[in-house]
């Protein structure tokens, strides 16, 4: 199972950018565990995922959370604004799987 978190500010966008994730994922046959949270948890997740994906707006973001995971296998993945602004659950899982290579 590839176990995935989604970051935003608060939590609100990405937690409809991970349902959308879900139904995709779900379509396609894979297993898939999807959650969303906002920026100040990630600390919390960390340890328990595979793939750490940051909406666009968190740009700043990237360098230290892959500082923060240098050493795991954790991917850190910068979601691209023109699936995330709409929302686009199988254009960001297509993204997810192009870096992880599932």
């Amino acid at each position: 199972m590839l176990n995935v978190l989604l970051v935003c500010g608060s939590g609100a966008s990405s937690g409809f950018m991970a349902a959308n994730m879900r139904k995709e994922a779900a379509k396609r046959g894979l297993d898939m565990k999807i959650t969303a949270r906002s920026e100040s948890e990630i600390e919390n997740y960390i340890d328990e995922i595979d793939a750490l994906m940051i909406g666009p707006h968190l740009q700043y973001l990237e360098d230290e959370m892959e500082e923060r995971c240098e050493g795991t296998d954790v991917k850190v993945i910068l979601m691209k604004p023109e699936y995330y602004s709409v929302l686009n659950g199988e254009k960001a899982i297509d993204h997810l799987l192009s870096v992880v290579g599932e």
